[in-house]
């Protein structure tokens, strides 16, 4: 399902129906010691470089493994849950008695058909075929606007926009068709727009890798390589039109409401009135729409681009989208290129990525085989205290605030209290019913998937909105907030070491697990989340003061960010990861109090010669662990919205006078900020 950027604000850039639940089997990393002193460089001063203190030797001895672009907690973490779930799916691949249409046997059968490697080699690029002879014969503008209604409603691609059904921003009870910009294949516009040798190396390889897909498909090497010119013009035009991650985070700007032939009548030849029904979504009268302008300028570059080059484009859409699940020549070209914007050096295991896939896909079903087996109903239940403990002295520290009033602090209260906790997986599994999986079949299982996820995300409009739905699978090392539902959740996968543990000490699990709930609940009221009230409505509930008063202390985040650096040349842009630097500050200070509330945070008592402070601030460092590869990193500064992790490690510690109490940090650190400068917001 496809959503918008503003849904689901992760901490990072991841019983069976009908039978009795298996025994639970609990996935067991425990090291022997939680924080262990063998991974920190003690050589390091904490006040001058609390991220090397923490994780330096570990950081030494491990390495990114080639088939990554960047390693550290959560990757080892997911790694470990990649394993688990290898095992079941190689068990339900090999399950001859699975019965027809039960999930083991669905699941198994996805995964048998995306190993065998002989009948996809075979096939080729025979499965798009059908796909690329249809776009040959379009000869007029109606042809393209229909073929790209094509693309869209059967889930295969989204060529020069992305839409979908989901929750009206300002009626979250509503689920409304919903248009967002879109239509270009590189990860932002500013690598067509921004001229530097590292755009430059980019472009050069992405045009290497549109020529060889195209010669893939039989066009000669010449006819290959011209096609890069109409799709690089249609693309840099697109990008030219879109809004900046910075200003798509602005969830007032970005809700604009339409009637259809309202919005038709500037964005010809986009008829919406026509449009819609193509897309499967029937009575609707109105539309949302993040970037008006941008579609105003994509109907006169349709309308004046020739039709040969349209039809390049949307060949180009269906190649990149289709190239990972044909034969090797196609998987290697994208690899190829997937190297040249990350540096990974080898490609991840074909076992590794159909996980992904199968995870992505139909992740109801395996999630349903793994949580059977790993997850326990003990760890369920101690999240539950945990969010409860963090609930309530988060409530405590908003009754404190000294820079909001009254007034809006019963509204924040009311917000809080109307939060919805989801722990582990669904209440209500997906059951994919009329999903047809066949073991000989690969690319036709990947395009019946896409299409019953497509299917499904149109069928919900005019439908009560389900709320049971999660946005992460069971597996996933991750955790979100959704603002239009004001609900929390936490994946099975994350809840485990190093952020969990039920035989670890308080601290390191409120410096882990406990600081990404804290985190979570930050983000309903982070720069973004602050807009949406109590029952999910986009909708202003703050006094005027009160809101400019929050401006202030965000702008100062803001400011502390900017003037961290990556790859010594590039700054953390403050902007765009403003919500998740909140999001850390607020998420820390939370987890911190509620940790004071425990008899290990109220006592003195050392282990393995640290204080349980110290303990509980070197968990949340070794949280952040992590070897990354320079394109990656130089990547993630332009689309991620979490800022690196040395900077997550200590940007929210230097505005905590008990990190300073607990490391004895002291003026001339080089991570001293003098106490009148420390920023305090939730």
């Amino acid at each position: 399902m496809k959503y918008s950027s503003l849904i689901y604000c992760g901490i990072v850039l991841i019983t069976i129906n009908g039978c009795a639940r298996p025994e639970s089997k609990k996935v067991s990393n425990i090291p022997d010691k939680f924080i262990d002193p063998v991974n920190m460089d003690t050589t390091v001063r904490p006040g001058d470089d609390f991220f090397h203190y923490a994780n330096g030797v570990w950081m030494k001895n491990n390495p990114i493994p080639d088939k990554e672009t960047r390693w550290g907690s959560f990757n080892e973490l997911r790694e470990f849950n990649a394993q688990a779930v290898k095992g079941l799916l190689e068990e339900a691949a090999a399950n001859t008695n699975a019965t027809p249409g039960s999930i083991e046997q669905r699941v198994g059968d996805f995964f048998k058909s995306s190993m065998d490697s002989l009948a996809i080699e075979e096939a080729g690029a025979k499965p798009i075929i059908e796909d690329l002879n249809r776009i040959d014969k379009i000869n007029d503008l109606k042809g393209i606007i229909n073929e790209i209604n094509h693309q869209q409603s059967t889930g295969l691609t989204s060529p020069f926009y992305d839409f979908y059904v989901y929750q009206d921003s300002k009626n979250a009870n509503k689920n409304m068709p919903q248009l967002s910009q879109g239509g270009i294949t590189l990860p932002d516009r500013d690598y067509y727009l921004v001229t530097n040798d590292r755009n430059n190396t980019i472009k050069e390889a992405y045009k290497k890798y549109i020529a060889a897909l195209f010669k893939l498909t039989g066009l000669s090497e010449e006819q290959a390589a011209a096609n890069f010119d109409a799709i690089w013009k249609t693309e840099s035009i697109l990008a030219k039109s879109q809004k900046s991650r910075v200003e798509m985070r602005d969830p007032i700007a970005t809700y604009n409401k339409f009637s259809l032939e309202q919005f038709s009548q500037n964005t010809q030849p986009f008829n919406w009135v026509e449009i819609l029904p193509a897309l499967k979504v029937n009575g609707a009268d109105s539309i949302i729409v993040d970037n008006p302008q941008f579609f105003i300028d994509e109907g006169k570059l349709i309308a004046s681009t020739p039709i040969e080059d349209l039809k390049v484009y949307l060949k180009w859409n269906i190649l990149k989208k289709s190239a990972p699940y044909l034969s090797k020549d196609f998987v290697d070209a994208n690899f190829a290129f997937a190297q040249v914007l990350s540096g990974q050096k080898v490609m991840t295991p074909r076992w590794q990525r159909n996980f992904t896939l199968i995870d992505n896909t139909i992740g109801d079903l395996l999630g349903q085989l793994y949580v059977a087996k790993y997850f326990t109903p003990e760890a369920k239940q101690r999240m539950q205290d945990l969010v409860k403990n963090l609930s309530v002295t988060f409530a405590e520290r908003i009754q404190d605030l000294d820079w909001m009033s009254e007034e809006t602090k019963k509204k924040a209260l009311e917000k809080l209290n109307a939060f919805t906790p989801k722990i582990g997986y669904t209440d209500k599994w997906e059951t994919y019913d009329g999903l047809e999986i066949n073991a000989d079949d690969f690319y036709g299982n990947v395009k019946r998937a896409d299409q019953w996820n497509y299917d499904y995300m149109v069928s919900q409009y005019g439908k009560p909105v389900d709320r049971t739905r999660w946005g992460m699978t069971p597996p996933t090392v991750n955790a979100y907030y959704n603002p239009v539902n004001n609900e929390i959740a936490f994946p099975a996968g994350i809840l485990q070491f190093p952020f969990f543990a039920f035989e670890a000490d308080d601290a390191i699990n409120y410096g882990g697990i406990g600081a990404v709930i804290g985190h979570e609940m930050t983000h309903g009221f982070d720069d973004q989340g602050r807009q949406f009230a109590a029952d999910g409505n986009l909708k202003d509930w703050w006094t005027s003061e009160d809101a400019t008063k929050f401006k202030e202390r965000a702008d100062k985040v803001v400011d502390q960010y900017n003037k961290y650096t990556v790859l010594d040349t590039i700054n953390v842009n403050g902007n765009l990861t403003l919500g998740e630097n909140l999001a850390d500050l607020g998420g820390l200070a939370i987890a911190y109090a509620a940790f004071k509330k425990t008899p290990q945070g109220q006592s003195n008592e050392l282990i393995d010669g640290l204080t349980p402070d110290q303990r509980f601030f070197l968990s949340w460092a070794q949280v952040w662990r992590m070897n990354i590869r320079p394109e990656t990193a130089a990547q993630f500064i332009l689309v991620d919205p979490h800022s690196p992790a040395d900077a997550r490690t200590v940007g929210p510690i230097v505005n905590m006078d008990a990190w300073y109490k607990a490391f004895n940090i002291q003026e001339g650190d080089k991570l001293f900020v003098p106490e009148k400068d420390r920023i305090k917001v939730w």
